[in-house]
């Protein structure tokens, strides 16, 4: 009997075979699809279609071309015709070919029109119009042989201009109904009108050229054009026409303005002036009008400007041919400064602010002028540097050119120009995003007038010294009463007392009176500056060599004067504790310390003096806690103060010039290791060990007797044996290293004499021991590495 299994297991059975199943024949057909596709011949794919040709050009390109190139020869035929055979034919036939052709060439449009052949009616017009030209021409030279050539041109081309515009407007289209909305026109042929305004350009000028009508005239006639033009840009809709209305109006309106300019500066009688300035305000009111129409805010803010600028140009010219050369720029000036009452008007707001940058410019431009002399007054007392109380000149002028340097010439009314600058500044500007700058200017621009004004008026020296010390205590004094910080007036104070100080090194007297003034004057309003204190004591600094020289002292004795100025500083930095003033007041006496140190370098014994007292108040300063390292400048003074003095009296020996350095060291060295027990020995013994123990052996290696070694090595042994007790590796090692080094120095000579005793096969002996013992050690190192290695090796 056969075993058959349970139904449910038997059902998982089949099912496992029937998923063998499935999976063996979707690898048998996954292999049959393969072999298929082997046996099948490769296909080659298709190739890809030929780029199609594309035309180069479009059709209406080429018709246009076409088009053109026919008018063009057409045109050229024209004028072989009238020019060559022209005299072949009468009266009658003359007129008749020109006329019927002419008529024939402006006719044709109105069929091409009809037809839509838009573009073959341009180009027909096209040649109509030429032939007007050439009717004209041939006109002049048949009938009217005789007259003038230009005359007749202007005559032609204004007939041409209206001829051609009712024509323009003939072939324009239907007319609107009446009572429908405006609308702008419709112009089937664009070439008639914009030709029509560019004949229009030439009648005014070839009229004025032909009447020799001079430059005014000329001027005129360009204007004139130039405002027809504009009106034209404003009101006509056509595009085209627009455009070349608006080339004509820049050009011509700029060339007219250039001319009625040159015309205004080179005038010299009234007349002229008021010609050109008639000119100027034509050319201004054409700028501005347009700048009211304009729609582009920014293009009618520019054109404003320029009009507010040719207005300024026009009525500043007026007074300069009555006036001395000297006002110009002021007349220029006030006019601008007018000009800015338009601003507060009711006109629109690119207007306003073309005015105002109109005004602006030539309020630029009058403070660029005005700058020369400034600049003349301020950098010309330099000079007197390098010739202290060589005599005071006679007037403020004079005082500011000593090095040859001219006065700028028309620079009398510079200070007023400046001033009316600073005072539209002042009040014109309400703005809050601008006003602070604006407050900058003013000031800046009031002191330029205050220290110019002396020497444009060529007032006596004494005066203009008197002048700028005025100015430097009012702005003082407006520092010191203002409840809120003032550093521009400030600064500009400070610039004008340098200045000053320059111009008091003329006479002796005028340079200790100005330096004590200053001194007094700045250390009156310290609070209010941090600069005001380093200025005191500079002037305080210049006060005390001045004085010393006035007196007749030498550079040395001038320098324990100098010294008063550091212990001031150092004083007023004590109570500066919390103030920003305090750094640049302690680096001021700083400065002045080491020009006292300077001045002392001739004295050696004055010198040591100098750097000892600059010592004590460098450790005066030191005793301050937040200034603890003042202490290290102290210290290199005082030392540097010892040394100048072991110089002086003649000490050669270099332990007089280590020891006390050596000293301070240690000691500075024993209280830093109480505080801190970590610090290192090096760092608090070696520096000091070093600076005598070093230079006593370089110096006991070149001696020959037997003191300073004995002493030297006497030293380096306690060294050691300190440094052994208390376990402390710097004396130790220094101590050990110069001691060992000095008994080698004792033993040089007898190990020469020992050398010279033994033969000369010791030597290498010595050394051939020497190498063997250093290759057995290696070797021994490399069996020991060995072990090591087999050990780890079984340990597996």
């Amino acid at each position: 009997m056969t075993h058959l299994p349970p139904p449910a297991e038997e059902l998982r059975l089949l099912d496992t075979e029937l998923r063998q199943l499935d999976a063996r024949r979707a690898l048998l057909l996954g292999r049959r699809t393969w072999l298929i596709t082997a046996l099948r011949p490769p296909v080659a794919p298709p190739p890809p279609p030929p780029p199609a040709r594309r035309p180069e050009t479009t059709a209406p390109r080429v018709q246009n071309v076409l088009l053109v190139l026919g008018g063009i020869l057409l045109t050229v035929a024209a004028i072989a015709f009238t020019l060559v055979s022209w005299g072949r034919m009468g009266i009658a036939g003359r007129a008749l070919v020109l006329g019927a052709v002419t008529l024939a060439a402006l006719g044709s449009p109105v069929l091409l029109l009809r037809r839509g052949l838009r573009s073959t009616a341009e180009a027909v017009a096209g040649l109509g119009l030429a032939l007007t030209v050439l009717d004209v021409y041939a006109l002049h030279e048949v009938a009217f042989p005789d007259t003038n050539g230009l005359g007749y041109a202007a005559l032609a081309s204004a007939l041409l201009a209206a001829l051609w515009t009712a024509y323009g407007l003939a072939l324009g289209g239907p007319r609107r109904p009446t009572g429908e909305p405006a609308a702008p026109a419709r112009l089937p042929l664009r070439l008639p009108l914009p030709t029509a305004l560019a004949a229009a350009q030439l009648p005014l000028i070839l009229w004025a050229a032909a009447a020799d009508a001079g430059a005014p005239a000329m001027t005129a006639a360009l204007l004139v054009t130039a405002a027809l033009d504009t009106a034209v840009a404003l009101r006509v809709p056509v595009p085209s026409v627009r455009l070349v209305a608006a080339v004509g109006a820049y050009g011509l309106g700029g060339w007219g303005s250039f001319a009625a300019g040159w015309l205004s500066w080179t005038a010299t009688g009234p007349s002229a002036v008021a010609r050109a300035a008639a000119l100027l305000l034509f050319a201004g009111a054409i700028a501005l009008a347009a700048a009211w129409r304009l729609p582009d805010t920014n293009v009618a803010t520019w054109v404003a400007s320029a009009g507010g600028l040719l207005s300024v140009a026009a009525l500043g010219g007026v007074p300069r041919s009555s006036l001395p050369g000297d006002w110009t720029v002021l007349g220029y000036l006030v006019c601008a400064v007018a000009l800015l009452a338009a601003v507060r008007t009711r006109l629109p707001e690119p207007m306003r602010r073309g005015l105002a940058l109109a005004a602006g410019s030539v309020q630029a431009v009058a403070v660029v002028w005005a700058l020369p002399p400034v600049a003349v007054a301020l950098l010309g007392p330099v000079a007197w540097v390098g010739r202290v109380w060589t005599g005071a000149p006679s007037t403020a002028r004079e005082a500011v050119t000593t090095d040859g340097v001219p006065w700028p010439p028309y620079a009398v009314t510079a200070p007023l120009v400046l001033v009316v600058v600073a005072t539209v500044l002042a009040l014109g500007v309400r703005d809050t995003q601008w006003r602070p700058r604006a407050t900058i200017g003013a000031w800046a621009l009031a002191w330029a007038a205050a220290l110019v004004l002396p020497a444009a008026l060529d007032i006596p020296y004494w005066a203009g010294m008197s002048a700028q010390g005025l100015t430097i205590v009012a702005a003082s004094a407006y520092v010191a009463r203002s409840a809120q910080a003032r550093p521009v007036p400030f600064l500009l104070a400070l610039v004008s007392s340098v200045s000053l100080a320059c111009l008091s090194l003329a006479a002796e007297g005028t340079t200790l009176g100005v330096l004590a003034t200053l001194t007094v004057l700045f250390a009156a309003v310290s609070g209010r500056s941090r600069l005001a204190p380093v200025a005191a004591l500079t002037y305080a600094t210049a006060l005390a060599c001045a004085v010393g020289a006035s007196l007749g002292w030498q550079s040395q004795y001038i320098a324990l004067l100098v010294l008063l100025v550091p212990v001031v500083a150092a004083l007023l930095a004590a109570r500066l504790a919390d103030s920003p003033a305090r750094v640049p007041v302690e680096v001021t006496g700083a400065v002045a310390g080491l020009l006292a140190v300077g001045l002392a370098v001739t004295d050696p014994p004055l010198l040591a003096l100098v750097l000892a007292l600059c010592g004590v108040i460098a450790a005066g300063t030191a005793v301050r806690e937040d200034r603890r390292s003042a202490g290290y400048a102290a210290t290199a003074l005082f030392v540097l103060a010892a040394w100048v003095r072991l110089a002086c009296w003649g000490v050669g020996s270099v332990e007089a010039y280590t020891l006390p350095v050596t000293v301070p060291a240690l000691l500075v060295g024993a209280v830093g290791r109480r505080k801190d027990p970590l610090t290192s020995s090096w760092t608090a013994y070696g520096a000091g060990l070093s600076v005598t123990l070093v230079p006593s052996l370089l110096t006991a290696w070149t001696d020959p007797d037997w003191p300073r070694p004995l002493l030297l090595g006497v030293a380096a042994l306690v060294v050691t044996l300190v440094g052994a007790r208390h376990r402390l590796r710097a004396p130790l090692v220094l101590g050990g290293g110069v001691l060992a080094l000095d008994a080698l120095h004792e033993l040089a000579p007898y190990l020469v004499q020992m050398a010279g005793a033994l033969p000369r096969w010791v030597p290498p002996a010595l050394a051939g021991l020497v190498l063997l013992a250093l290759g057995a050690t290696y070797e021994q190192r490399i069996r020991d590495a060995r072990r090591v290695r087999d050990v780890l090796g079984r340990m597996r």
